[in-house]
Parts: C-alpha cells; sequence; structure tokens
C-alpha cells in the first residue's frame, strides 16, 4: 500500500496570498491543493502599484480604473491634491473579480482546488498532517500533505493552531460598501474615477481613516478603527451623504480584521508557514495590503520549496527574513507615523498640511509605486526631516 501525502503542500486560503503561493509551486510542479470557502471577500480599497503588475504577471483587464492622483481630506476639511507625476497610476481592482481570477490561474498552472471550510491540522507519525475541512454539503474530509500554508485571513485559524505568538496581533476592523459610480457630472456629488480620496476626520474614524476609491463601474466607500464601539455602518453612511454617493445603488457590504504588524513568527518550526493577512503583512498606516499580500505568498512557496527539497525546517523562517529585510523599515517608519499622526483631529490636521509640500508627494508616490524607501534624494529627505519637526514642534500652523 502507498502510504504516501496526497499532497506536497496545503494552501489554506484561497486570496492573494495563497493564490499566489499555490500558482509559483504548482509551477515547479509540485502536487499543490488550494482549499477555499466560497462568498468571502476582503474588505479593501482595492489599490495594487504597477510594481505588483508587473511582478505578479497581472493583466491589464483586471484594472477596473487607473488612478493618477490622491485627494487627502482633512478634519476642517481641507483638501489637498497629491498628482502622481511622470504619467503615474495606481491600478484598482475589485477583489470579488480579482481573486477569483488569482485562484483559476493557481489552477491552471495544476492546483487542484478544494472547496470548503477549514477545520485543523493533525500531525501524523510519519512526518505528513492532515489537514481536516468541511465541504459545501457539510461532510468532513481529510488532505493528507507533506506541508501547509495558512493564508486564512487577518483571525488565521491556522496561526491560532500552529504558530506560538499568533492571537496577539493588534487589529484595525474595516467595513466598505461597494456602490455603483455615479454618471460624470452628477449633480451634488463629490467623486473623480481618477482619483482616491483619503479621509482624515474624527468623524469618520477616530483613529484611522475613511476612503472613496474608485473601480470604474463601482465605487469603494469605506472606514477602518481599531475602536470596537465605533459604529462603522453609520460612518459609511454619513461620508455616502457627505459626497452626495448616498443616492447611488449599494451592491455588497463585507468587514473584517486588518492586521497593524507583523508576527514575530511565521512557521511553526515543523512544516507549516504563514502569509498574507495571517502573517500580519498590511502596511500600517496606510492599510495596504495586496502587494504585500501576493509577495508573502510568493516567499511563503520560495520556503516551502526549499523544505520540500531539505527536509529541514528552519529553512520556513526565511519566508519572514526576507520580508522583513525588504520591507520591515518601511513598516517601522509607517507604524510610527500612524501611532503619532493619527492620534488626534488636532494631529491630523498638521498631517494633511504636510501632504501639500512637494517634496512629500514625490517621495510618497515613489516610494508607493516602486515599494522601497528612496535613498537617493538627501537634501529632499532633510527638507522632509525639518518641515516635519517644525509642525511636530507647533513653529508652524496648518494652512
Amino acid at each position: 500500500m502507498n502510504n504516501s501525502p496526497d499532497y506536497d503542500v496545503v494552501v489554506i486560503g484561497g486570496g492573494p496570498a495563497g493564490a499566489i503561493a499555490a500558482t509559483d509551486l504548482a509551477r515547479r510542479g509540485r502536487r499543490v491543493a488550494l482549499l477555499d470557502r466560497q462568498g468571502r471577500i476582503k474588505p479593501c480599497g482595492g489599490a495594487i502599484p504597477p510594481k505588483a503588475i508587473e511582478e505578479f504577471e497581472l493583466p491589464d483587464h483586471l484594472l477596473k480604473a487607473r488612478v493618477t492622483g490622491a485627494r487627502i481630506v482633512s478634519p476642517t476639511h481641507r483638501c489637498i491634491d497629491m498628482p502622481i507625476d511622470n504619467n503615474g497610476y495606481v491600478g484598482m481592482v475589485d477583489r470579488a473579480e480579482f481573486d477569483e481570477w488569482l485562484r483559476e490561474r493557481a489552477a491552471l498552472q495544476g492546483a487542484t482546488r478544494v472547496r470548503g471550510e477549514y477545520e485543523d491540522i493533525v500531525d501524523n507519525a510519519d512526518g505528513s498532517v492532515s489537514v481536516r475541512y468541511r465541504d459545501a454539503d457539510g461532510v468532513s474530509n481529510v488532505l493528507r500533505t507533506r506541508s501547509v500554508i495558512g493564508a486564512d485571513g487577518a483571525a488565521s485559524r491556522v496561526a491560532k493552531a500552529r504558530v506560538p505568538g499568533a492571537g496577539d496581533t493588534p487589529y484595525v476592523y474595516a467595513y466598505h460598501e461597494i456602490i455603483s459610480a455615479p454618471t460624470a457630472g452628477s449633480e451634488g456629488v463629490d467623486y473623480s474615477a481618477r482619483r482616491c480620496d483619503v479621509v482624515y476626520d474624527g468623524k469618520y474614524s477616530p483613529d484611522f481613516y475613511a476612503w472613496v476609491f474608485p473601480h470604474g463601474d463601482t465605487v469603494s466607500i469605506g472606514v477602518g478603527t481599531a475602536n470596537k464601539g465605533f459604529s462603522l455602518r453609520g460612518s459609511v453612511t454619513a461620508l455616502r451623504k457627505a459626497t452626495g454617493l448616498d443616492g447611488q445603488k449599494t451592491l455588497r457590504r463585507e468587514g473584517a480584521p486588518i492586521p497593524l504588524r507583523p508576527l514575530k513568527r511565521w512557521d511553526d518550526g515543523k512544516c507549516t508557514v504563514l502569509a498574507g493577512d495571517a502573517a500580519g503583512v498590511v502596511a500600517p498606516a496606510s492599510g495596504e495590503g495586496i502587494y504585500y499580500a501576493l509577495l508573502g505568498g510568493r516567499l511563503a512557496a520560495d520556503a516551502i520549496e526549499e523544505f520540500l527539497v531539505c527536509g529541514r525546517p528552519a529553512v520556513l523562517a526565511q519566508a519572514r527574513k526576507r520580508f522583513m529585510k525588504a520591507h520591515g523599515k518601511v513598516f517601522w517608519v509607517l507604524g510610527i507615523m500612524q501611532r503619532f499622526w493619527y492620534h488626534s483631529d488636532k494631529r491630523r490636521e498638521r498631517f494633511v498640511s504636510m501632504c501639500g509640500d512637494r517634496d512629500v508627494q514625490r517621495l510618497t508616490w515613489e516610494a508607493y509605486l516602486h515599494k522601497r524607501l528612496v535613498r537617493a534624494q538627501p537634501m529632499a529627505h532633510l527638507r522632509i526631516f525639518l518641515k516635519d519637526l517644525a509642525h511636530l514642534t507647533g513653529l508652524v500652523r496648518p494652512s
């Protein structure tokens, strides 16, 4: 009798992280099962930088809009425009279509799609593990595998079951409504199909921000906060009224927690590694997660491939080490920014004033679009530091 596992890896969760991990491993000839439950869509503004489009081979038809700038709105309703220079843009996707396309691509590369809800993981005597799940009919099933990638979201059950300290991550709770886009020139509507609006106002979020993001024929309008007692739905209702979007048809509503910092450990020291929101890779301050989820899935796949080749669990830690080497400093800087500037409306007012500075705008877009800190412009960084210091000490007033 052949007692070998059915799969080399079972990927639990079919969002961007899980789908990319499944795709990469299937392309390497690995036996991959992608376990995902149906009907799960994460609340998300849907912004992806050109680097993600190029690096992960994303086709143009997934882009519902190309945004050429942002408008930052202060608590006193001052608006600061941040255009993207040199014909740059941010791609906007609809997560319902985007995630499914990624899952289908994984299947086309050879991954087996399994629809069901993860229950638990059992270690077997031969070193393999059994992933138990319940299918759409409520029947319990088992997938035997050599390794596991946990990409099942911020409240990851895989992480809590397998990785020490996984339950200690703080969260922002996000909620958005996907609505029909208004027609161009609609009276009383404050909206542009080429612009992302980011609203820093305690009325809409006491400690984070609200947004209005274009998706072509639809719009994502949402809010995030770590305050559990704050009414997310009430906030979105108020923002829709303020922007004139309250008359647009509501197509769907979604809510979910979003992690605020990467977990200190992503693997269990045996055969499991985490990716995406399960690993906590959402950028502080901005809440951006799609690019980091895609990258986290790729790094998890790389670590699992090394594990399958050499059999040493220690190599699983490479997924986190490689991610933090590339992006840890960015996450650290954004975390400090969020903790200080989002603290009150008074500070948010000053923060929005800083967003009007051309040095700030240029370096912000370069860092976002290319996913790296810009080191080649020391004088610009010095000017930003001095201006930041002036705002911190109150030497300048919001303009």
